[in-house]
């Protein structure tokens, strides 16, 4: 069964990838398999940030060490995003034009179809292609606003449900509004993500959708350890009775 971090809930600080099949043999053992990730674009931006303006390194040898890891990277990290049930893109928001600070994020939640104990989540109506701009009178939105996503699509292959959020939330307590319009979240009361979100709010990620749908998915994967733990549990009354 897959482990997570005892703070998995709470938003990722910096770039990371969990239960990556590095081995498909080790693959063939995990019930659930996520990965984060990180564009480019976005990377860069944040190294930069961390780097140049918080450790005083110079742009040169910023670019050198990302060029450095990049062929190890290509060759053995990012080829097993196309193995994970789940996938958490991380993209330049397309809210403003040209931007490249990497503050305003464009992130997509990708389920694959036809997991064992798992229903993707969805928004509004499953299965249809949906545009909606929350923004209003049930949720404030200050430049560049916010706008979400959802519909089928074929990732490396496989069918697969997408999630999408671009730009971040003002007061995270309204995110009870957007809660309220997505379905098989998979929590145990109303509310449950805003709750979890407000508990981290002074994390980097809490107001924009790494925070979001790692939240969901960490809901998703409570639910899929307790139908498999339930399963079990049944499995020798059923011996018995046979």
């Amino acid at each position: 069964m897959t482990k997570l971090p005892s703070n998995f809930l709470s938003p990722p600080q910096d770039y990371f990838h969990i239960c990556l099949r590095y081995d498909q043999r080790v693959g063939d053992l995990l019930d659930f398999s996520i990965y984060l990730d990180i564009s480019n674009d976005v990377k860069f931006a944040w190294k930069i940030q961390r780097d140049m303006a918080e450790r005083g390194h110079s742009l040169e040898s910023i670019k050198a060490s990302i060029e450095a890891r990049k062929p190890d990277f290509d060759a053995y990290i990012d080829p097993q995003k196309q193995y994970a049930d789940a996938v958490i893109e991380v993209l330049p928001t397309q809210l403003i034009p040209d931007d490249n600070e990497g503050k305003v994020l464009r992130v997509k939640l990708i389920m694959k179809e036809g997991v064992k104990y798992f229903s993707p989540v969805y928004l509004f109506d499953e299965g249809s292609t949906i545009s909606w701009i929350p923004c209003g009178r049930k949720l404030a939105c200050s430049y560049p606003g916010i706008k979400f996503a959802y519909g089928p699509d074929t990732y490396y292959g496989h069918e697969v449900s997408v999630l999408e959020m671009d730009g971040q939330f003002d007061k995270l307590e309204e995110l009870i509004y957007v809660e309220s319009h997505l379905s098989n979240i998979s929590t145990k009361f109303y509310g449950e993500i805003t709750q979890q979100m407000l508990k981290h709010a002074d994390f980097p990620g809490s107001n924009n959708g790494t925070g979001l749908f790692q939240t969901i998915v960490g809901l998703k994967i409570r639910d899929l350890f307790e139908q498999i733990t339930a399963r079990k549990a049944s499995a020798p009354l059923e011996a018995t009775k046979a």
